[in-house]
């Protein structure tokens, strides 16, 4: 395994942090569970950016990036909802796309072997669910309440039209 796959896998260490801090009162815990969220948050970009600048790209990597993505927003999304933060229906949705495209991607009769990258509706899908859940996991206040849960509704959206992108040039 390269630098780069390590660093991967070194996001899956704020998954536990993150469910284990939504569950403890106070301001102080929801706002180190934004800082360790918003850090493993940052490693999918330094990753993605070392692969390609060490010519490290690899079928590994391609595989377990979006994985450990997966697990990194939807750990907290359903910390979320048992906080009663967003609906589960909306998470429902995100969860279905990703298991989706997780297995056309890992499907060797849906596509021509080769695990493909994501791509820029994926991308932009990845950058709009990590924004809408670091404004859910900030300690919330009143005058600041409707913004988090509209970015939770883009989130939706973008998952959907993303996934259909995905799916759709396989159709050919």
């Amino acid at each position: 395994m390269n630098l780069p796959t390590w660093i991967t896998l070194s996001r899956l260490l704020a998954v536990p942090f993150c469910l284990y801090g939504l569950q403890q009162p106070g301001l102080g815990m929801r706002w180190g569970v934004l800082a360790v969220f918003l850090l493993a948050a940052a490693t999918d970009w330094l990753d993605g950016y070392l692969a390609r600048r060490l010519n490290q790209v690899t079928e590994l990597g391609k595989f377990l990036d979006p994985l450990v993505d997966k697990l990194l927003v939807l750990a907290p999304l359903l910390a979320l909802v048992e906080l009663g933060q967003v609906p589960a229906w909306g998470v429902f949705l995100i969860l279905a796309r990703e298991l989706a495209i997780a297995g056309w991607r890992v499907n060797p009769t849906l596509q021509s072997g080769a695990i493909p990258g994501a791509n820029q509706w994926g991308k932009l899908k990845t950058v709009v669910q990590i924004g809408a859940i670091a404004l859910l996991l900030a300690p919330p206040t009143a005058n600041w309440q409707p913004w988090p849960l509209l970015l939770f509704w883009l989130t939706v959206s973008l998952t959907l039209i993303s996934g259909l992108i995905y799916l759709l040039p396989s159709r050919k």
